[in-house]
Order: C-alpha cells, then sequence, then structure tokens
C-alpha cells in the first residue's frame, strides 16, 4: 500500500499542475468531511446529551445555537493548517487563505460570545427582580465592544499586522469615533442613569405627553425603550428622552395600593339655603348624619343664645345650609365605603366658584389599582351623590339644552293669555 502511494506521488511529480489540484480537491474534500462529522455526529451526540440532562428541557438554551457556532471554527482550521501542504500554490495565495481562514475563525467566535451573551441576558430575565434592574443595555454595550475588537482583529488578520498597529492609529480616530457613536454613548449613560436611579422598568406604566406616549414599558433596550399604548400601538422612545424630557410614572400609584379619586360635582348656586325645620327632620332619617344633625343643632343654639336680643333676628343667628350638610354627608358616606382606602387623604371640599356652578370636590383613594375596577369604584359614588343630590334641596349645574328651550317655548306658550 505504501508502495503504490509512493508511486503515485512520483508519478504525480511529473504533472505538477494536476498535483496541485488533485491536493486542494483532497484539502475541500476532508474541509466538507471535517464539517460533516462535526455537526451531523458530533453536535447531534451533544445535544442528545444535553436533552437528556436537566439542560435539555430548557429550549432557550438549545436555541442560542452556541455550539453550531463554534463548530464552524473547524473547516476553517482545516483550510488553514492544509493550506501549506498543496504542492504548487504560490506562498502570497497560501498566506491570503490563511488569512481569510483566520478572519473567519474570528468572526465565528465573536458571533459565538456575543450568543453567550444573549442567552445570559435571557435567563437574567428571568429572575423575579429582573424588570428592577434590566441589563439589556449592558449586555448590548458588551456585544458593541466584542463587534469592535473582532473588526480590528479580522483587518489585523487579513493584512497580516499586528493588532496593536491598528489600535496605535485609533488615537487619531477617537474624534470621528465618538461622532459615530454619539448616540451609542448618551444612551449608554442615560441607561446607568436609569438602572442606578430606578427610573423605569419594565412593567411601569409612564406618560410621556410630548410624544404621545401613555402605557406599559415594555422593553428596555441601550438605543430605545418601549411602550405599549392603552391603544395596543408600540412607541419606541430614545433612552436618552427619559433623562432630557420630563415624564409621569404611574409606579408610585402601583405600589401604593390606592389610586386617586379626584372629581367634582358642579352644584345649581341658586339652589343652596338654609334648612327650615320640616327639613331637618326630614334629612334625621338619614343614618350617617343624624348624630351630625344632633350636633349642629346644638352648637347652633348655643351661638344663638348667646346673642340674646339681637338673636332675635333671623340674620344675626347661625343656621343649617343644606350645602353644609351634604358635605357632611358625602364624608361620612365615603368614610363608610368598603372599597376606599380609609389610611389615605380623604377629603370633601368646595372649591372657586365658576360660571359653570360650585364646584363640590371628592378627593380620595381606592384601595385597588385596577383600572377597570377603579373606574367601577369611582363611578359608583358618583352615581350614588348624583341620585341622593335631590333630598338636600340641591341641584347639579348644567347649561340649557334644546330640550330646555323647547320646554321653556311650551311653558310660555301655554302661559299666554286667550
Amino acid at each position: 500500500m505504501l508502495a503504490q502511494y509512493e508511486a503515485v506521488q512520483a508519478w504525480l511529480e511529473n504533472y505538477p499542475q494536476l498535483n496541485t489540484l488533485i491536493s486542494a480537491f483532497a484539502l475541500l474534500l476532508a474541509s466538507w468531511l471535517s464539517n460533516w462529522v462535526v455537526k451531523r455526529i458530533l453536535l447531534r451526540g451533544i445535544y442528545r446529551a444535553l436533552r437528556a440532562s436537566a439542560i435539555g428541557t430548557d429550549t432557550v438554551v438549545l436555541d442560542a445555537r452556541i455550539i453550531a457556532r463554534l463548530a464552524n471554527i473547524v473547516p476553517a482550521l482545516v483550510i488553514s493548517l492544509g493550506i501549506s501542504l498543496v504542492p504548487g500554490l504560490p506562498e502570497a495565495f497560501v498566506l491570503v487563505v490563511r488569512n481569510v481562514c483566520s478572519a473567519i475563525i474570528v468572526l465565528v467566535m465573536a458571533l459565538a460570545f456575543n450568543s453567550v451573551l444573549s442567552l445570559a441576558n435571557t435567563l437574567y430575565q428571568r429572575r423575579e427582580d429582573a424588570y428592577r434592574r434590566p441589563v439589556k443595555g449592558y449586555v448590548q454595550v458588551l456585544q458593541i465592544v466584542v463587534y469592535l475588537i473582532a473588526a480590528i482583529l479580522i483587518v489585523a488578520a487579513l493584512i497580516d499586522r499586528s493588532p496593536l498597529i491598528l489600535l496605535s492609529g485609533l488615537g487619531a480616530m477617537a474624534a470621528v469615533l465618538i461622532l459615530v457613536f454619539q448616540d451609542t454613548l448618551l444612551s449608554l449613560v442615560a441607561s446607568v442613569q436609569i438602572t442606578s436611579n430606578d427610573i423605569v422598568r419594565v412593567g411601569d406604566w409612564v406618560e410621556m405627553p410630548a410624544l404621545n406616549a401613555d402605557g406599559d414599558v415594555i422593553d428596555i433596550a441601550l438605543h430605545t425603550i418601549k411602550i405599549q399604548n392603552w391603544d395596543k400601538t408600540i412607541t419606541t422612545i430614545p433612552t436618552k428622552r427619559f433623562i432630557s424630557d420630563p415624564f409621569k410614572n404611574w409606579r408610585g400609584m402601583k405600589e401604593s395600593g390606592g389610586r386617586r379619586i379626584k372629581r367634582a360635582l358642579l352644584l345649581d348656586q341658586t339652589s343652596v339655603h338654609f334648612l327650615d325645620e320640616s327639613e331637618i327632620r326630614h334629612l334625621h332619617r338619614f343614618l350617617l348624619i343624624d348624630d351630625y344633625l344632633t350636633e349642629k343643632e346644638n352648637e347652633i343654639a348655643q351661638w344663638n343664645r348667646e346673642l340674646k336680643e339681637r338673636g332675635q333676628e333671623a340674620v344675626n343667628t347661625r343656621r343649617i345650609t343644606n350645602i353644609g350638610t351634604f358635605r357632611a354627608y358625602v364624608e361620612r358616606y365615603l368614610r363608610k365605603h368598603s372599597r376606599l382606602n380609609q389610611g389615605m387623604t380623604l377629603l370633601v371640599r368646595q372649591l372657586s366658584i365658576t360660571s359653570d356652578g360650585l364646584p363640590l370636590e371628592v378627593y380620595c383613594f381606592t384601595n385597588t389599582t385596577v383600572w377597570a375596577d377603579y373606574e367601577s369604584i369611582q363611578s359608583d359614588i358618583f352615581d350614588h351623590l348624583l341620585a341622593i343630590l335631590p333630598e338636600f334641596g340641591l341641584r347639579v349645574f348644567q347649561h340649557p339644552s334644546g330640550n330646555d328651550m323647547r320646554e321653556m317655548g311650551l311653558a310660555l306658550r301655554d302661559g299666554e293669555p286667550e
């Protein structure tokens, strides 16, 4: 067998071009076989072993394809090591092939390392506290650094020069690099500030009117932050805008466990009056304000007795008003409401009178932050207040409508003399 091989070699020496062609074909065949063996046999065996272990149940780890990327190094290594064994090739060509193979190896290793970083970020996001300290921005910075280093090594391999020579020339290119990567640097600084100061987390409800964004944060990356608005559209905002522009984060509301109700009833000022005896007796039926009316009557009676003779004139005496009684009723009603947070601020107050009436504002907090429940509680409260308002002799204010004008016209027509 050895003798036959030596005979073939001796015969091929007489045909150098054919020898070169056959050797090059053999090298390519060896490269293809090594690639086939690694991917069809070795990789399959590794994946079967992983699936049999605890790691195999995690599809994310298998889908990362880190080992598959590294397998591409094998054929490049075979060509790089075997190209010098092909006879008759110019040295310049051999050098170019080796440099290209070295560049491919560097590129494959950079892609595999960045896959490792992406996998690490995916596994980190599974932690319960990952939304508080997102690391996706830092991972992207590391990936950019890896690609920059890989680019330098690839160029150095292709031109067959030391990478230190290229690095020495980067000082002169610093200004250009800063200009090119200006947005990346600003986004990196913004990401560090956002993370260190805990400004925004994934899942926060944020509102940025300047960019028409109002919804939940669904992703925090190096350059952008994605917000899913309540209409299910997605707004992508540069990360640096969360440092330079004002915005509202509703996280504090969610963490407090209560959401504020701040709404006013606009009362008709002409319906405000003093209560007479019959009206007071009528309101004593209300359990919530029975003790309030009794206490108020005793207080006013004591005040009026001290006036003596001047107390004979009604204008000098204190009297109970329907709006004051209604305000006391509303406050006691809210104090007894089971869906309001009694540990937070609860006020019923009058605001400045406007042309649209006298605002009586309800200021309180629900004991839930769920949007649908909050709206239901708020509506139930004002449904009750609007329905009970006539019991106090009060009316809500509203501008005249077409139906009001029609009824007034009918009333005037029916009142005309024949």
